[in-house]
């Protein structure tokens, strides 16, 4: 069984930040390149971060310089640490794992972030 599970999410003021945990199990984790994905209410899902199974890191440009996307091989585990969180970042952040040259992805259920005073 495939499970993704994120965690982390919560209220945070502006200009604050959270780290992001995304445990997967039932994968070679090793061989899976993951990401974070966000949608906020009323608009599309979009790309936050990935890192390939080489370490090789992308982000968006709203991402860039404020978040930094990990992983740990060792613990099955990629994270998303976000610092200078603005009220734009409030969405659902889901986690998601891709196998080079193949079709099949994974993602996780979602967990909450929101971004007020």
């Amino acid at each position: 069984q495939v499970q993704l599970v994120e965690s982390g999410g919560g209220l945070v003021q502006p200009g604050g930040s959270l780290r992001l945990s995304c445990a997967a199990s039932g994968i070679i984790f090793s061989a899976y390149a993951m990401g974070w994905y966000r949608q906020a209410p009323g608009k599309q899902r979009e790309s936050v971060a990935s890192i390939s199974i080489g370490g090789t890191l992308a982000y968006s440009d709203s991402a860039k310089g404020r978040f930094t996307i990990s992983r740990d091989n060792a613990k099955n585990t990629v994270y998303l640490r976000m610092n200078t969180l603005k009220p734009e970042d409030t969405a659902v952040y889901y986690c998601y794992a891709h196998l080079p040259g193949w079709k099949t992805d994974y993602w996780g259920q979602g967990t909450q972030v929101t971004v007020s005073s």
